[in-house]
């Protein structure tokens, strides 16, 4: 295969050239987008991903000549506005990222165009409070605001409200405030001795994730139980701030760099002293696998953190190919329909929550179905109101997938996914198009019910 027809070779990154006076450069952007929607117009393989591809090539279509040239520049905005960063088209599907000559990085193109608007001050208030997940969050735990913002979150007079001043859609799903945070109520390791395998470090450190933290502590706690009964000592990390996902999506990069700053002094020690470092949120595991190395490629806390970071099934099923996991289930858990969100299938690590399901049904009655496709969610883009209805299209095939019926007509028993945000979109979805109903868990929660420990 020539380089003009495609590649063959695993996909690169390169480093985000983030620093750069250049990077902010209008100019130069708009001429670099133009020369990858050029590209991706005359290729449309990635048009079925999300909506930045067939808003692109509505754009190209309605020209006076078919071409990307005929686009006005002004509406670049609309492409670049319908991207979340998945990374699937990057990881997945592109024939020409790097090594291709082309060197096509859709993503980070986008990532570099929400920047410069970031800059300008083009990105408004109520964009910039739904991505401060630390500050909403800080209300978690103090029982009577609890109470009161989950109330007021219930009603269609308060989400009308939200609706208008935040621009949060009122039909879309919207977490509730932990009555507990999960970094205050969770219990000291009862393990002291570390196993450690060819594979895996003996000792696991939680990075705890916003999501656990103040809205679904359970997630967290069931991770703890799962880590206690296989033996292996853990320790939540001492302190820790938002990953900075939630501002990467909005091009908030000096706020991912303090993040950064933040987090990587602390989990560095860690990564240092041989502790594996765990985030149940894919996206959060991803932003210290994949996007800090790459924001800040020379920083050896960042490689040594990047190093030691793992998914929590990457983890357990190496745990288990060291012979060290302990197979043990009691509880069958029937049909379970399993989704892999985007940013778990990106990093590279293979199906390794469906291999940990498979596990479990060697002992146990377990049955896997895998739906392996973006559920529209992408973190804030599906809540919004001007996206949550293309959010809901996006994750249609996804909602009739997952709510499949078998031969002998019954729905799943439990649906899951990686992602807690995109299990809750999913499970909107199913009750919205009629749906079999079904319980929604969390995979690790799966796994401590298999274990009996729930």
């Amino acid at each position: 295969m020539s380089k003009s027809e495609g590649n063959l070779e695993a996909p690169t990154r390169h480093p985000l050239d983030w620093r750069n006076p250049d990077f902010y450069d209008e100019a130069k952007c708009e001429a670099e987008l133009e020369r990858i929607f050029d590209i991706c117009h005359g290729c449309r393989r990635c048009v079925s991903l999300c909506q930045a591809f067939p808003t692109l090539f509505d754009l190209v279509d309605a020209t006076e000549d078919g071409e990307v040239h005929g686009v006005p520049k002004a509406d670049y905005r609309k492409v670049v506005e319908q991207c979340y960063l998945c990374d699937l088209c990057y990881m997945t599907k592109c024939p020409y990222v790097p090594p291709h000559a082309w060197n096509l990085d859709f993503p980070h193109t986008m990532l570099r165009a929400k920047a410069i608007q970031f800059r300008k001050g083009e990105v408004g208030a109520a964009d910039r409070f739904l991505a401060s997940t630390d500050v909403h969050g800080q209300f978690a735990g103090i029982p009577v605001v609890v109470q009161v913002a989950n109330a007021v979150n219930r009603t269609r007079l308060a989400r009308a409200g939200m609706e208008k001043l935040l621009g949060v859609h009122r039909e879309a799903w919207m977490p509730e405030l932990a009555a507990q945070r999960f970094r205050s109520g969770a219990a000291p390791s009862p393990v002291q001795v570390v196993t450690n395998g060819q594979r895996t470090p003996g000792k696991v450190a939680i990075f705890s994730t916003c999501f656990v933290n103040y809205n679904e502590p359970g997630i967290g706690h069931d991770l703890l139980a799962v880590l206690a009964h296989n033996g292996i000592p853990y320790e939540v990390v001492e302190k820790e701030r938002c990953c900075g996902m939630p501002k990467l999506e909005l091009g908030d990069l000096e706020s991912v760099a303090a993040s950064k700053e933040a987090n990587i002094p602390v989990l560095a020690r860690y990564a240092r002293e041989g502790w594996a470092i765990l985030a149940a949120v894919p996206s959060c595991t991803l932003m210290f696998k994949q996007e800090i190395p790459l924001m800040f490629p020379d920083d050896a806390e960042v490689r040594a953190v990047q190093e030691a970071m793992w998914d929590p099934f990457e983890y357990l099923v190496a745990r288990h190919k060291d012979g060290l996991l302990r197979t043990d289930f009691q509880r069958d858990l029937g049909r379970v329909s399993y989704h892999i969100p985007c940013h778990g299938r990106v990093q590279n690590i293979g199906r390794k929550t469906e291999e940990m399901l498979r596990l479990i049904g060697k002992t146990v009655e377990v049955r896997v179905d895998t739906v392996e496709r973006c559920s529209g969610h992408a973190g804030t883009y599906g809540i919004k109101k001007p996206f949550h209805p293309v959010a809901m299209k996006i994750g249609k095939p996804v909602f009739k997938a997952m709510g499949k019926l078998d031969a002998a007509g019954r729905g799943p028993d439990y649906i899951a996914s990686d992602c807690p945000l995109g299990g809750h979109h999913i499970a909107q979805g199913m009750q919205n198009n009629q749906l079999p109903a079904a319980t929604l868990a969390h995979p690790l929660t799966l796994v401590a019910t298999a274990y009996g420990l729930k």
